[in-house]
């Protein structure tokens, strides 16, 4: 059954980023299947692109996100409003599906169209909510880690984010335990679905090892031959836990190997880095920026010794999983997303300390009968994860979450993680009450933003007919 499914996010750059990456396979997937795929992105400017013979992107010209500049916020003015440009999207398109990627704006709108408030639309898509990453790690990460913050979160994310939509799914288990924790007690039944993330197993590959662009990356930063090379790539901010990289360094200066680590990507932390690496670890640390070619990004993979990945709380993660295809041996925490693929097996684990980090790089540069056994077993941990599988189960999900919320037929994809179970309890109730409440303040902001909008635009109306009055005369 061909159905439109449209989706929004503000976690979209042009050049990294792991959100991005999954909506770009996914639209050559759609196209593939002739699924039907609309994108609605923030941009410099509106635009619109098609892609393919199904897919679209809209781009809504926004301002830069407040904590990171680098990315771009669509904030609700564009979809409260008659005539606002997502309305304008959403009418024109007429998904019968709709994907939310956002907690923090887009979320809102979700509310707005399972409450039948958006009055200029006369249709009611099935709403899911893409959950990849926790918003108690982010808050803690920008705004407070003070006691408040997980009360704080637990709240807006059950009475706000977990009603939002019919349906979610979350990337990995650890983000998918947020949602598990603010579900008891909701009267809708709610399904949450875990879908993973993946690779692209064909471009990211041990083939791609090239002696020669590894002597080229060596006398490029003037190294010595037998230099293990470390390898980062990912965006450079705060929730990456970057700093243990430079106080790992520091832990490997002393080791009679020459260990010098290669750091790929940008972002707002890239200047504090720099000077880090400079003042603790100076020579042995190296960074190459966002590489936009993307040949030279899978040679640089397979032609490195060893890649390290410091954040334990990882959504998911996928530039870990490129390096597992490409044959190279990953280090990585004992914790959060990485560990639903990298195990003992495949991978380094080690616990997120510069010492614990030090060892097993060491362990890992080796190249010895057990380092061979675990880049074989990532490789074929990270062929059950190519990206035409993960996207095509994407595809199948939204098809079948239709078909059942228009009671076509029974659900038959793999239970979900858990379900909100309808609960006549005192808790409950309350739980209920508080809903309502948020619901109320929330259509009052509503309520309040249009008539705002209403008394500025009829000032500007009756300014724009006095001039044109003083015009004539």
């Amino acid at each position: 059954m061909a159905i439109k499914t449209l989706h929004l996010t503000n976690y979209w750059h042009e050049h990294s980023g792991g959100i991005a990456t999954f909506y770009r396979n996914l639209m050559e997937a759609a196209n593939l299947h002739q699924h039907r795929m609309t994108l609605v992105v923030p941009g410099e400017r509106d635009e619109s692109i098609e892609v393919g013979a199904y897919c679209r992107i809209h781009k809504i010209a926004a301002p830069p996100s407040p904590l990171n500049h680098e990315y771009r916020t669509i904030y609700p003015y564009e979809f409260i409003f008659p005539g606002s440009k997502v309305q304008r999207i959403l009418a024109d398109e007429r998904p019968d599906v709709v994907e939310l990627c956002d907690k923090y704006s887009l979320v809102y709108l979700g509310l707005l169209l399972r409450q039948r408030l958006l009055r200029e639309l006369n249709f009611r898509p099935i709403l899911i909510g893409l959950t990849c990453e926790r918003m108690d790690e982010n808050f803690a990460t920008y705004a407070s880690r003070a006691w408040w913050g997980p009360a704080f979160t637990r709240f807006y994310m059950r009475h706000i984010y977990f009603p939002a939509f019919d349906h979610h799914i979350a990337v990995s288990q650890g983000t998918a335990a947020e949602l598990k924790d603010v579900c008891k007690g909701h009267i809708v039944l709610r399904g949450v679905w875990t879908r993973p993330m993946g690779v692209d197993v064909e471009h990211f590959s041990p083939a791609k090892r090239s002696l020669e662009f590894r002597t080229q990356l060596i006398a490029r930063y003037q190294l010595p031959q037998n230099t293990i090379l470390l390898l980062y790539v990912g965006r450079l901010v705060p929730e990456k836990n970057l700093e243990l990289l430079i106080r790992t360094m520091a832990e490997l200066r002393n080791r009679e190997q020459n260990f010098c680590l290669i750091m790929v990507g940008g972002g707002i932390s890239r200047s504090t880095l720099e000077a880090a690496a400079q003042s603790q670890v100076p020579g042995k640390v190296f960074f190459l920026g966002h590489i936009s070619e993307r040949q030279e990004l899978a040679r640089l993979y397979a032609s490195c010794d060893v890649f390290v990945h410091p954040n334990p709380a990882e959504p998911f993660g996928i530039a870990p999983l490129e390096a597992m295809a490409s044959g190279l041996p990953l280090v990585a925490p004992d914790s959060g997303g990485v560990t639903e693929y990298a195990n003992d097996e495949n991978s380094y684990l080690a616990s997120p300390t510069a010492e614990a980090f030090a060892q097993v790089i060491v362990q890992a540069s080796k190249a010895n009968a057990c380092t061979a056994r675990k880049t074989q077993a990532a490789r074929k941990a990270a062929e059950t994860l190519a990206w035409p599988k993960v996207t095509e189960s994407f595809l199948h999900l939204y098809e079948e979450l239709y078909r059942v919320a228009n009671g076509r037929e029974p659900i038959e994809a793999a239970h979900p993680a858990f379900i909100s179970t309808p609960a006549q309890t005192a808790r409950a109730g309350g739980l209920r009450l508080a809903a309502r409440i948020a619901r109320s303040i929330f259509l009052t902001y509503v309520q309040a933003h249009r008539l705002i909008h209403s008394i500025i635009f009829s000032e500007h109306v009756r300014s724009q007919t006095k001039l044109e009055d003083i015009r004539t005369q």
